[in-house]
């Protein structure tokens, strides 16, 4: 199933809140939000964590779900994600209830950000939370977006084809969800995404290649920014005069770098500059050193499409 982009979409601050609360948030894309799509039985919420607390009470947030809790590695400065399924208890409690534990949790206090997806009609039952997060961490995995912090991942269980197709459809309408909240954590960086049909690609950019010191690399850029494809190989050695944002870049995904210099996963940058920068290891621009096969400069091409 394909779902349209065009279909109606609502972000709606919660209605009981509080004339206070509301003052701090209307308008605010950094505080709760409640999304809905029409002829969808899913509701989701953004809540931050500094907000949590806000969210008692709420009685859809007290049935059973999928949540995402997203934040920033201190070590590496990857984005990084945790991807866990509430059930109700005998006490009635149910996500919000588990998100509090994680809040308590020293070990998980790097999420900023928790995004909850539940239904209208409080249909989940154990199988079909356990079967979206196999679903969701499964698809996130192939993305390779964020670093997956789940230990154990559930089984997808017995779903007959019927349901399977039910929930199949709920994923489509939660990857929406999660692009409008800015968290294309089910993306691909390379600019091209799964459907039905095949693998779609939805940049029109020509491949670049990068030779420069060393290198040897390839890339291209997308609306998102500029990515280096796996198998690209850096320059380990860095000019005794680098830049110090050319320092932070190595830093943030020397992770990513086989022992030989070559690039494990596809790496999504700001700009064509840093990710040439990264891979010579010192300030270089981009728009001269990206070229195409036949040898344009990625200047050329800007230059032909103004």
């Amino acid at each position: 199933m394909t779902v349209s982009y065009k279909k109606l979409w609502k972000i709606l601050i919660d209605k009981d809140m509080k004339k206070q609360d509301l003052k701090e948030e209307v308008g605010d894309s950094s505080g709760r939000m409640k999304c809905t799509l029409a002829n969808w039985t899913g509701v989701a919420y953004k809540i931050p964590r500094t907000k949590f607390e806000k969210c008692k009470g709420r009685e859809d947030l007290s049935q059973s779900g999928v949540y995402f809790l997203f934040g920033i590695s201190d070590e590496t400065g990857d984005d990084v994600v945790y991807i866990g399924q509430a059930g109700v208890r005998k006490n009635k409690e149910g996500i919000l209830c588990r998100l509090g534990e994680h809040k308590r949790d020293a070990k998980m206090d790097y999420w900023s950000e928790a995004v909850v997806f539940t239904t209208s009609n409080n249909s989940f039952g154990p199988t079909e939370i356990s079967w979206l997060e196999n679903r969701f961490c499964a698809l996130a995995n192939e993305a390779k977006r964020y670093v997956i912090k789940n230990g154990n991942v559930p089984n997808l269980g017995n779903v007959t084809e019927e349901k399977q197709s039910e929930l199949e459809e709920f994923v489509d309408y939660a990857k929406i969800v999660m692009g409008v909240l800015r968290h294309p954590i089910f993306e691909p960086v390379t600019g091209k995404q799964s459907s039905s049909d095949g693998t779609v690609d939805t940049e029109n950019s020509p491949m670049l290649y990068c030779t420069a010191s060393g290198t040897d690399a390839k890339g291209r850029v997308t609306s998102e920014g500029f990515v280096i494809f796996a198998g690209s190989k850096a320059r380990l050695e860095m000019s005794k005069r680098c830049r110090d944002y050319v320092k932070r870049l190595r830093e943030k995904h020397s992770s990513k770098l086989d022992m030989d210099g070559v690039l494990m996963h596809d790496v999504l940058f700001d700009s064509p500059s840093g990710a040439v920068s990264f891979l010579v290891g010192q300030s270089t621009n981009g728009l001269t050193t990206w070229k195409t096969a036949d040898g344009k400069t990625l200047k050329d091409i800007e230059s032909k499409e103004e």
